[in-house]
């Protein structure tokens, strides 16, 4: 964003004035002259320890300028921040997001459904039963597995497509993991963003359906891949779209669906600004979302359109922190 020209040091057409900070000065003398503060923690993580029994919630060591910032942003409460740190700890854990997703049955909406994937969690891949642990959470071969934690540490984006039970022996993928259903979606994936109130989305290539796959699989065992680097996709294409679009290959998204989830997301995670991934299933039509994430690039949106909507959405997050709707 920052090469496309979202931060200007000048004024916006609505009044914004981005000022990047330095850990080379005290943050105090810096902030005290700012409104609020917009930052990608994502981007600063060094650990993310998982909760556990005696624990319940997850830990998150960020590097020291964040940690430093982090400390400012405790003792100066009213300074509005874009979005809070508490706030973006379920886009880290996919397990969470998973859970949160359920909730997407209270829209009930009328026709084809939105909805999460079926997943299973596992800490070990060598777990007793798996056949029926993973018939038990309506999973059928092939899987995608994924490491729990979703970004912010290495790793997190190394994942496998499981044709077999037995390619779980020895993965290669961090635990604990996430089994997750694989979807047959013609090789289309609707890349969406929530900017505030605002939702737009583009259409790009992705992995094919499950009969591709298996000509894709080199012999036997998983396909291995790092999902920001190595998808196993066609060749890619896009198309730059608005909740408006002619292209034939839309013709099963449901916008207004997709919109009433990204609204209904936006009120849960209490987020401003978050993307999210849908893929519509072939013979069903459920619309499923596969990923979740903050503070997207939006670089499949053109800047005519992504910049300005990006700077309504700071300054109506920065109006309503000082009125809140009661």
């Amino acid at each position: 964003m920052f090469q496309r020209g979202a931060f200007p040091l000048c004024p916006t057409d609505n009044g914004l004035i981005f000022m990047p900070l330095t850990f080379d000065l005290p943050l105090s003398s810096q902030l005290s002259e700012v409104d609020m503060i917009l930052h990608k923690a994502t981007d600063e993580i060094l650990h993310v320890e998982l909760s556990n029994f005696s624990d319940p919630f997850n830990k998150i060591t960020y590097s020291s300028r964040m940690q430093e910032l982090q400390r400012y942003i405790e003792v100066h409460p009213d300074l509005c921040v874009i979005d809070p740190l508490n706030n973006i700890k379920p886009v880290l854990d996919r397990l969470e997001i998973q859970q949160i997703l359920l909730g997407l049955e209270a829209l009930k909406p009328k026709g084809c459904i939105i909805r999460g994937p079926y997943f299973l969690k596992v800490g070990n891949f060598n777990e007793a039963n798996m056949v029926q642990k993973l018939y038990e959470a309506k999973l059928s071969l092939p899987c995608i597995v994924k490491p729990q934690v979703a970004c912010g540490v290495s790793d997190a984006h190394k994942m496998a497509i499981i044709f077999d039970v037995e390619d779980l022996k020895n993965l290669d993928v961090p635990l604990p993991a996430i089994i997750q259903e694989y979807v047959d979606h013609s090789s289309t994936l609707y890349k969406f963003y929530s900017l505030g109130e605002k939702i737009f989305y583009a259409v790009k290539k992705s992995t094919p359906n499950r009969s591709i796959l298996m000509n894709l699989r080199q012999g036997v065992g998983p396909l291995v891949f790092d999902s920001l680097r190595s998808l196993p996709i066609a060749n890619e294409s896009r198309h730059h779209l608005d909740g408006k679009s002619s292209d034939n290959k839309n013709k099963d998204l449901n916008f207004e669906l997709v919109q009433n989830a990204a609204n209904w997301l936006r009120r849960v995670l209490n987020l401003s600004i978050f993307g999210f991934d849908v893929v519509v299933e072939d013979k069903s039509g459920d619309h499923v979302i596969v990923d979740v994430n903050y503070l997207p690039s939006f670089k499949e949106v053109p800047d005519d359109i992504a910049i300005p909507a990006f700077w309504e959405a700071i300054k109506n997050k920065y109006e309503n922190s000082k009125n809140p709707i009661s």
